[in-house]
């Protein structure tokens, strides 16, 4: 019997495949951001959003060379619900083997904030208050124009997914932006 795990449920899977803080903040970040879209697109799968959030990246740790391949088989080991590895594994499409493509706009928007929300992760900590809240569009989209920084995030892969939206990239980076800004304790450490 598969099934969807819970928030809590979720975060646990998390940290039994990642050790590294990093891995765990990030599954975090991206789950508080998913939520934040959730609210406006799709508010009665709010949970639902923020779990394909926690465990897009179940297998990086592990697996990287292997990534969004591998979770498939992790997943249906833990009897997770194909729902779960669908969503979470399209955020790899066209890029890492898997054969999820993202069609729900959930799995469009993370298909366009995992990357981004590591460069903004990223600035925030070069800022004296090592914060999101005292950050603004312009700066964000000053350092997504400097591809020498936060380097291993790919900003072609960010500008499909604000295509793939529909959206333009200043809202792609303004919204997500808007989303970390309101859940920064949710994903701090």
């Amino acid at each position: 019997m598969t099934y969807i795990p819970n928030l809590q449920e979720a975060l646990e899977l998390l940290k039994k495949y990642n050790q590294e803080p990093f891995h765990i903040k990030h599954g975090k970040t991206v789950g508080a951001v998913l939520a934040q879209f959730a609210d406006k697109y799709d508010p009665e799968n709010r949970d639902f959003w923020q779990v394909v959030g926690i465990l897009h990246d179940l297998d990086f740790e592990m697996y990287p060379d292997e990534h969004c391949v591998k979770q498939v088989e992790l997943m249906r080991a833990e009897d997770l619900d194909e729902s779960i590895i669908r969503s979470t594994t399209s955020h790899g499409y066209g890029m890492t083997g898997s054969v999820y493509k993202p069609e729900h706009i959930m799995e469009k928007i993370l298909f366009a904030v995992d990357e981004l929300t590591g460069i903004i992760c990223a600035a925030a900590l070069m800022r004296p208050s090592k914060s999101v809240q005292d950050m603004n569009l312009k700066s964000v989209k000053k350092k997504f124009k400097d591809k020498s920084f936060a380097a291993g995030c790919d900003r072609d892969v960010i500008k499909s997914g604000a295509e793939a939206l529909g959206w333009e990239l200043d809202t792609l980076l303004s919204e997500t932006l808007a989303a970390m800004q309101a859940t920064e304790a949710d994903w701090v450490e």
